[in-house]
């Protein structure tokens, strides 16, 4: 990055807030600490002419991998600059990077560290090396967290009335995951096959939009969905803290739109896949789920107690989309090949029956069996 960069500033502490108004020919101003891969996937996806981290990108604390995808992607990251960016600048001034500085005209406002390829693998190296500690402290808040919240597990909870049929339905959970992209293609013919109930959890929602789908469902906290999604007519599942509190729940009832809330300890995921558990699902099929410690060390969460134990309590029924697109794919596979093999063959029979160069190879062919059989 030793040559100028230059772009509209964008600014916003929560980078999954900023990539809505990004566009290309911007600098994307960021305060987030360990880039995970979904917010690199959103940023990459636009390509900002840089990227102006207020903090560290990767600290090495665990192995983040969104620094190292963006840097590959060929975005610039000036990195570090520090919190006082965000009271410096204004939102759609003009700003110029030059090496390690960030100017506004002629008038110096942050400096931080031009990221490289080498900073993050050295960082990713310290994070392989630190990995065990983290996990020590991850698995013992999860243990306390589970003890907090067994509730689930003995299935002491007030669920919400829903009018969409779950009951011997599959039911496919989409979260706006790191590779959600990839299961929802994996698994199209699925979809369109099984018509299973659609359940958007945030920002998965808007995933299943993105695919021409429309959601059935759309539980969460409502912070990371849009106006649209929430507009298309699917029934809205407010998550809501044990202790009643619902932040998202006004953001809805100011659009007018109908909706309920479900208290519940854990993540909106959780409660979707509780949800489906609760009204009789016969198969439950998860997109871009978080299943494993990096996942929601990168959602700056310490433990997966409600996880773990939503996952003891549905296991039975719970798959991952790769897994069903795989058996899906082996179990229809010679069945369609067959139907197709014998679609092909009909009109290319009667087009060469009926064909005046084909007609005497046939005449031929008839006369052959008649000679055969005597007849």
């Amino acid at each position: 990055m030793n040559i100028m960069i230059k772009g509209r500033a964008r600014l916003d502490r929560r980078t999954k807030n900023l990539v809505k108004r990004l566009k290309k020919s911007d600098i994307a101003i960021i305060a987030h600490d360990d880039i995970d891969e979904v917010a690199a996937n959103s940023l990459i996806e636009i390509k900002p002419q840089a990227i102006i981290n207020a903090c560290p990108s990767i600290t090495g604390r665990y192995p983040a991998k969104g620094a190292y995808k963006i840097l590959k992607a060929g975005i610039p990251v000036l990195d570090a600059v520090g919190e006082e960016i965000f009271e410096e600048i204004k939102e759609g001034i003009s700003l110029s990077i030059k090496g390690s500085q960030v100017f506004w005209g002629n008038r110096l406002v942050a400096e931080g560290q031009q990221l490289r390829l080498a900073d993050v693998a050295i960082k990713l190296k310290q994070a392989n090396e630190n990995i065990q500690v983290e996990l020590d402290n991850f698995v013992e808040n999860t243990l306390e967290y589970a003890k907090k919240e067994k509730d689930i597990l003995l299935g002491n909870l007030s669920v919400p009335d829903l009018k969409t049929r779950i009951l011997n339905r599959h039911v496919l959970i989409v979260v706006r995951g790191s590779s959600y992209k990839e299961d929802l293609k994996t698994i199209n013919s699925y979809i369109q096959e099984e018509k299973p109930v659609l359940i958007g959890v945030d920002g998965g929602a808007d995933a299943l939009l993105e695919f021409g789908l429309i959601p059935d469902i759309i539980v969460g906290d409502m912070d990371s969905v849009s106006d649209k999604a929430l507009s298309s007519g699917a029934e809205i599942i407010v998550h809501a803290y044990s202790n009643g509190s619902a932040p998202g729940l006004q953001r809805v009832e100011s659009m007018g739109v109908p909706t309920s809330i479900f208290a519940m300890p854990g993540t909106s995921e959780d409660l979707a896949m509780i949800l489906a558990w609760e009204y009789g699902a016969s198969l439950i099929v998860a997109v871009g789920s978080h299943s494993n410690m990096i996942d929601f060390l990168e959602k700056g969460r310490k433990g997966m107690g409600s996880t773990f134990l939503v996952r003891l309590k549905v296991g039975s029924i719970l798959v991952d989309a790769r897994g069903v697109s795989q058996l899906y794919q082996q179990s229809l596979q010679s069945r369609y090949l067959a139907q197709l093999f014998l679609a092909a063959l009909v009109p290319i029979s009667v087009i060469l029956w009926v064909s005046p160069a084909t007609r005497p190879f046939f005449d031929l062919l008839v006369l052959q069996l008649k000679l055969f059989l005597g007849i």
